[in-house]
């Protein structure tokens, strides 16, 4: 019992670190970055790097106060990959942290609402991440992206999962994927017990600590599913399926597995 509470101490400590490594972010580094780096693009993925800094060494310092635990499987692989969608699925808050802070490069489609959020808005704003807003826009910008070698994390669940609830993922990174012809990397993530799922607050921790596993799984060809079908929307229709079946099985199946065992 003494152990659950101090992981409630530390996993506050650890929010309230991130919360204030924002805004330090927001005003002083990335100011400061945009100030003496007058190129766009060159400008974001030095935000990008930062952040990818800054993640990892919250990561690190998660496990460090046992707030949590982790293993990355996979990472070498997902540091080679260029000019490729990368989804994930998606059990819990951290999920993108624990991925971009493997990553030197990494666009992310986020929801439009961001955007607005006063505490994160300079942040996706300077990292150049791309609100999925315009359907039209969206296509052409991440085309472009991909066009220059970047990856772009999607999580095309769209929200956290809740545990033992089916998933179903939205067509968004399929459509992506074809009308841009990119290949698609996959990441499963598990989190056994399930901890910062979108039913919880940051303080109902499990009384074991959570143990996060990202593995980086194969990538997927998508110009067979373009031959064959009439039409990219029928394209992108059965390449979801396929992703679901991947994406959602495995996850679910190794879920069961640990469940039981």
């Amino acid at each position: 019992m003494l152990f659950k509470y101090w992981r409630i101490f530390s996993t506050g400590f650890c929010f309230f670190l991130f919360g204030l490594g924002g805004l330090v972010l927001s005003f002083i580094f990335i100011p400061v970055i945009r100030l003496v780096t007058p190129n766009k693009k060159h400008s974001e993925l030095k935000v990008q790097r930062l952040i990818r800094f800054c993640f990892n060494l919250f990561c690190k310092i998660m496990k460090a106060t046992r707030a949590i635990d982790y293993k990355i499987t996979g990472a070498e692989i997902l540091k080679e990959d260029k000019g490729c969608l990368i989804v994930a699925n998606h059990p819990s808050l951290i999920d993108y942290v624990l991925i971009a802070s493997q990553l030197k490069q990494c666009d992310c489609l986020v929801k439009a609402a961001l955007w607005d959020n006063p505490f994160i808005k300079k942040i996706v704003q300077s990292a150049g991440y791309i609100p999925n807003k315009d359907p039209d826009d969206l296509i052409a910008t991440c085309s472009s992206r991909l066009g220059d070698g970047n990856v772009l994390l999607i999580f095309p669940e769209g929200t956290r999962t809740t545990p033992g609830v089916k998933s179903k993922l939205q067509r968004g990174a399929a459509q992506i994927a074809v009308r841009t012809n990119t290949d698609i990397r996959v990441i499963n993530i598990t989190v056994q017990p399930a901890f910062l799922t979108k039913e919880s607050k940051w303080y109902q921790v499990p009384s074991k600590k959570p143990f996060f596993h990202v593995e980086v799984k194969g990538r997927i060809e998508v110009e067979p599913f373009i031959q064959g079908s009439n039409n990219l929307t029928a394209a992108a229709r059965k390449l979801n399926t396929h992703l679901e079946d991947i994406l959602c099985h495995e996850v679910n199946e190794k879920h069961s597995m640990e469940k039981v065992g």
